[in-house]
C-alpha cells in the first residue's frame, strides 16, 4: 500500500494507491472522498396504503413505498422482500400499525420470516382499542445471493387491516452490521 501527500494549487490531497481519499483546502478543512467509507447495504420501506388481511392467517406485509435502498435489493412491487446482495449479518427491524375494534382476547403477531419460513419469535399484542402498534427486531444472517427476508403478521380479530398512517408509519428496514 502506498500513501502519498500531494500539494495542489488550493491545498493538498492524500492518496492511497493512487486514489484520493482526503482533500485538505488552504484553510485546513478536510473533505473525505466517497471511497474512504465503504458502501453498506441498507433499505427502508413503508406501507403506502392500507392493506386488507384475513383473520387468523399469517399475511405478508406489503411495504410498498421505499424510503431508500442503497443496493437495489428490496422488491417493493411484487414480493415485498429483501434479498441482500452482500453476505453477512443484518439488523432487521419492522413495525406495524393495525386498525381494528378488538377485545382483550384478540391477539396480533408480527414475525420475521427467512426464505419463506418463520424465523423469529413473534411480537404479540393483546388488543383493547381501535389501533395497535407492534415492533420486532432481530439479527439475521443472509448468504448474499439466495437468502431473503419478509415480514408477516397475523390478527385474530375478524375485522382488521394493516394501517398506513403518516404520523405512525409502518416500516420494514435492514442494514448490514457484520460480514
Amino acid at each position: 500500500m502506498t500513501i502519498a501527500i500531494k500539494p495542489t494549487a488550493s491545498g493538498s490531497t492524500i492518496e492511497q494507491n493512487g486514489s484520493t481519499i482526503l482533500t485538505v483546502d488552504s484553510s485546513g478543512n478536510i473533505t473525505p472522498s466517497n471511497q474512504l467509507y465503504p458502501k453498506v447495504p441498507t433499505f427502508s420501506a413503508r406501507l403506502g396504503s392500507d392493506q386488507s388481511i384475513s383473520s387468523s392467517t399469517f399475511t405478508k406485509v406489503q411495504y410498498n413505498s421505499e424510503d431508500w435502498d442503497t443496493s437495489s435489493d428490496y422488491d417493493n412491487s411484487t414480493n415485498y422482500r429483501y434479498t441482500p446482495s452482500v453476505a453477512g449479518y443484518y439488523q432487521v427491524n419492522a413495525n406495524l400499525r393495525i386498525n381494528y375494534s378488538g377485545s382483550a382476547s384478540d391477539q396480533t403477531y408480527l414475525a420475521i420470516w427467512k426464505n419463506g419460513t418463520f424465523w423469529t419469535n413473534t411480537s404479540r399484542l393483546n388488543v383493547t382499542s381501535l389501533y395497535g402498534s407492534l415492533s420486532i427486531s432481530s439479527i439475521v444472517y443472509c448468504n448474499g445471493s439466495t437468502d431473503y427476508i419478509e415480514i408477516y403478521a397475523q390478527s385474530k380479530h375478524a375485522s382488521s387491516w394493516f394501517d398506513e398512517n403518516n404520523s405512525v408509519p409502518s416500516r420494514f428496514s435492514a442494514v448490514l452490521v457484520s460480514v
